[in-house]
């Protein structure tokens, strides 16, 4: 049962949730995207939203500004979370432009507008939790989507419940978090969505 229970920190990382917003807005969405335009997208957000933070923590490693890969320590996500951010605005700017697929860019500035929080909140010196920004965020995102698009997508949003109570659970037994920053985590992913919803809805 721990098995299960601490997969979701893996399964729900906040790593994966921009490109699985990509991945599912191409799914659910009727609109018609030729093949090359999909590649295009997903390559650039996987990119820019794994690939680069992933080599980035090395480098910050090997500069010993990180100690380890969940940055339990406040101070040490300062540098990786503001990286996030310019990584987010570059996609904004460059990938998602807004008259292309308005959700997808209103998704990002809510991604932006959590990571700047994040950054707000680490220099107050409270650690919110980035897995429950990722799903809350998500979660929020899908629900715009059901809204948007008039489709029922009672399922996904279901699962994507069970992984916020999971995640939460599984950053509570891995004793990384508190019930304060398991919360404010939540709010912090969710608020800046609902906040873009009345731009694309």
């Amino acid at each position: 049962m721990k098995y299960i229970i601490r997969s979701f920190s893996y399964i729900f990382h906040p790593l994966f949730m921009p490109i699985a917003g990509v991945l599912l807005y191409f799914n659910i969405s009727p609109r018609f995207f030729n093949s090359s335009f999909l590649f295009s997208k997903l390559f650039a957000t996987g990119i820019m939203t794994v690939i680069i933070p992933i080599l980035s923590y090395f480098m910050l490693k090997n500069l010993n500004q990180v100690s380890e890969i969940h940055l339990k320590n406040v101070k040490e996500r300062r540098l990786p979370l503001l990286m996030q951010a310019f990584f987010i605005f570059l996609l904004i700017k460059i990938i998602f432009k807004g008259y292309e697929i308005p959700a997808l860019h209103f998704f990002f500035v809510g991604i932006l507008g959590s990571s700047l929080a994040s950054v707000i909140l680490v220099f107050a010196k409270f650690k919110a939790s980035l897995h429950m920004i990722g799903v809350s965020g998500l979660l929020t995102f899908i629900i715009g989507l059901s809204i948007h698009f008039n489709q029922n997508l009672l399922l996904l949003i279901g699962i994507l419940i069970i992984g916020c109570g999971g995640t939460a659970t599984s950053r509570l037994d891995a004793k990384a978090h508190t019930y304060p920053e398991l919360i404010v985590g939540f709010f912090v992913g969710a608020l800046p969505q609902l906040m873009s919803f009345k731009y694309w809805l």
